[in-house]
């Protein structure tokens, strides 16, 4: 879910990543991952950009992962078979606080081979990054902020101001979602209206992922399994009942399914 909305914003916040992340705001345009030759690791993780002269690679994470050291290096390598002129610059962006050494890799080193790249824990950035621009207004309350709740107010007090009705919604949508990480769904409403998400394309987004998802199960049964997902990224039940359409109850008994599975 997450992987699918942050693509959502560098798709259409584009300027905003390239001017944050390579320091200028650079044009940049989709590279697809069937352009490298060779099918996607993960897919749904992986957010690839290019110019003339660059191309960015980003993923986005919530929990930590030991693969993408390897997966730094293997893209690395695929972009130099079709792009051997061009730069890369590739970057990690941790939503979630964690402890785990993981974040901190930033390196991949097999025998002689050795390649680094670029990691960003949220949580440790200034929120001031976060507020210059539209595009990354959502991540604002994931920052290094002592008062969470505070930094959400502004974040909502910068989209009520924006004109444009359809980036307003879009925006309060994300910035929804990406509270949940954080904090707690009923201050989450106090301070965003709902009123302007729910023509929001980032809403639809993840309903329509349910129903892609359903397709060869059925549509219900791909919006459980959207659920399912945003309960154990650890999104409170009422949260996801309101994303996915589903009732609180509903909701509940699926939390009670996945935690008597065997092994869990």
């Amino acid at each position: 879910m997450f992987d699918n909305l942050c693509k959502f914003l560098v798709e259409n916040f584009s300027n905003d990543f390239a001017t944050w992340l390579l320091g200028e705001p650079i044009a940049l345009t989709q590279l697809s991952p069937k352009e490298l030759s060779l099918e996607p690791i993960r897919a749904d993780a992986l957010i690839l950009r290019q110019s003339d002269e660059i191309v960015l690679h980003i993923e986005f994470q919530t929990q930590p992962d030991g693969n993408i050291p390897f997966r730094m290096a293997d893209y690395r390598l695929r972009v130099y078979r079709r792009f051997p002129r061009k730069q890369m610059r590739q970057v990690v962006i941790y939503l979630q606080k964690t402890n785990s050494e993981l974040v901190g890799q930033t390196t991949f080193t097999l025998e002689e081979t050795f390649h680094r790249f670029q990691v960003i824990r949220l949580w440790e950035q200034p929120t001031e990054i976060f507020l210059q621009t539209p595009g990354l207004l959502p991540f604002a309350v994931l920052s290094n902020t002592d008062n969470k709740t505070n930094t959400l107010q502004e974040v909502a007090t910068v989209i009520n101001n924006i004109t444009n009705q359809r980036t307003q919604s879009n925006l309060a949508a994300s910035a929804f979602i990406l509270a949940g990480l954080v904090l707690e769904e009923e201050e989450i409403q106090r301070l965003l209206r709902r009123d302007i998400m729910q023509e929001s394309v980032t809403y639809q987004l993840l309903l329509a992922e349910g129903r892609a998802e359903g397709r060869a199960e059925g549509i219900e049964q791909g919006i459980r399994r959207v659920a399912i997902n945003m309960l154990k990224e650890g999104m409170s039940i009422e949260v996801v009942a309101r994303v996915t359409g589903l009732t609180v109850e509903q909701v509940q008994q699926l939390q009670i399914a996945e935690a008597e599975k065997p092994g869990e």
